[in-house]
């Protein structure tokens, strides 16, 4: 069996030229939105940076050399699956883009917003949704289905930059009252996808098609289990200490306090 094509749109052909020239219309055209709203709404150049970073990153993952690796290598995919779910998603949500975003589309994609941002107030049920999104696509039979058509291609990474955002921005924009039920969140997100990176590792056969080989597919486990898990180990850190401030703060403001000996 011939490898897949890469879905790119300069070395694809047919449809998996389409849906490259798709997926790069798409970033392209949010990415504009950003530049307009961004010179209608100024944004801080620290969040700035992130953005344009993660969106750089972004078509790096799906259009560039990566992608193409991805067409036969466990292990390149599982990759490209982490830069979106761990490293670009977040950087997105740290620049914080939604007032440019609203200011360079006019409000028409607010109503798209509004209900997904209602989901974030529930940092367990974004959990739970992500954690469905990532364990759907790396059962054999979707895993494959992406891999040979570029449309279910496509598909995963929108379904993955989804379910992440939310995610993200559940935990790095909560609430300090939060903050409990955001742990919580990471915690069981680094337990289910530690859990799948295991099976992928001690896996004694390949189970995504014999073409894939184990020593490929064990090296793409060991991917999601231990670099995949650094930002969610990196945000408990942070959500952690700065729930722990907020309960000494708590606790000087409601210490009494001593009578005056003067």
């Amino acid at each position: 069996m011939e490898p897949a094509l890469a879905h790119s749109p300069v070395s694809g052909t047919g449809s998996e030229r389409i849906a490259g020239v798709l997926s790069a219309g798409v970033l392209a055209g949010f990415w504009l939105i950003y530049l307009i709203g961004a010179r209608r709404r100024p944004a801080r150049r620290f969040k700035s940076l992130w953005f344009h970073l993660a969106t750089l990153m972004c078509a790096a993952a799906l259009l560039g050399p990566l992608d193409h690796w991805a067409e036969t290598s466990t292990a390149a995919h599982m990759t490209q699956h982490m830069l979106l779910l761990v490293i670009i998603a977040p950087c997105w949500v740290v620049s914080r883009p939604l007032a440019q975003i609203v200011a360079g589309s006019g409000r028409l994609l607010v109503w798209g917003w509004k209900p997904m941002l209602k989901l974030t107030r529930h940092p367990m049920l974004v959990a739970y949704l992500q954690g469905a999104v990532i364990w759907f696509w790396h059962t054999p039979y979707f895993y494959m289905l992406a891999v040979n058509d570029p449309w279910w291609h496509v598909l995963e990474h929108s379904c993955f930059l989804l379910a992440a955002g939310l995610f993200w921005w559940a935990i790095l924009r909560n609430r300090r009252r939060h903050a409990p039920w955001a742990l919580l969140a990471l915690l069981f997100t680094l337990m289910h996808t530690g859990f799948l990176g295991a099976v992928l590792t001690f896996a004694r056969a390949p189970l995504y098609g014999e073409a894939r080989s184990l020593m490929d597919q064990q090296l793409a486990g060991l991917i999601m289990w231990v670099p995949g898990a650094i930002p969610y180990l990196i945000a408990a850190v942070w959500i952690g200490h700065g729930w722990y401030q907020q309960l000494v703060g708590r606790a000087e403001e409601e210490r009494p306090t001593e009578p005056s000996t003067d």
